[in-house]
């Protein structure tokens, strides 16, 4: 993806007389993309009315938390944006139709933040994670901040959380001092390379 640390992956299908299969996730494969391994320590998932929006959403370091999201029914529109501070595509962003029919996942590196839009009703999103959640450790940013300007592209006010629509600006995160530095998580990626508990 345009963002260092984000990564789409699109499967190869094989439909048949049954309905189709596919390889969703490959350790060794996304192991050498990335640079290290990506051991899921933990299973979400979350069901959501059409236009929901959830996000934007990431992890403090540490402990940090890598995602692999997938939409397993329904639609989203998925969207990352770089929240390391002092990255080079800092405060950018970028999307990518999710649905139930392509398989096609989102792995976001820790300091990425992600959120969606539900598109359908019932919109299911699976997330693998690196790390098991530990509360006090999410970062938000308001999905609606102008100054990263996501094209949601919805005609009605979304569906969001108290949380999320009460969540600071990036600009405001800054000044909170509530984001990652990119240094910190080229450190912390560089330890996960390292780590002997990985796979």
């Amino acid at each position: 993806m345009s963002i260092e640390g984000a990564y789409r992956i699109v499967p190869n299908k094989f439909p048949d007389q049954r309905g189709s299969f596919f390889e969703a996730f490959r350790a060794d494969i996304l192991t050498e993309i990335i640079g290290y391994p990506f051991a899921v320590r933990q299973a979400n998932y979350s069901v959501s009315r059409r236009n929901t929006m959830r996000g934007i959403h990431s992890t403090s370091l540490p402990p940090g938390q890598a995602k692999l999201v997938t939409c397993v029914r329904g639609a989203v529109l998925d969207v990352a944006v770089d929240l390391r501070v002092g990255s080079p595509t800092f405060g950018k962003y970028d999307t990518t139709p999710q649905d139930e029919e392509s398989g096609t996942a989102v792995y976001l590196a820790d300091g990425i933040g992600h959120a969606f839009l539900a598109l359908t009703d019932d919109a299911c999103m699976n997330y693998l994670c690196s790390e098991a959640y530990i509360p006090g450790t999410m970062i938000e940013v308001n999905p609606l901040d102008p100054d990263i300007g996501i094209p949601w592209g919805n005609t009605e006010p979304p569906i969001m959380s108290e949380k999320d629509a009460t969540a600071p600006t990036l600009a405001e995160a800054v000044s909170q001092g509530l984001l990652p530095l990119y240094e910190e998580c080229l450190v912390h990626y560089e330890a996960l390379r390292k780590r002997p508990d990985q796979g």
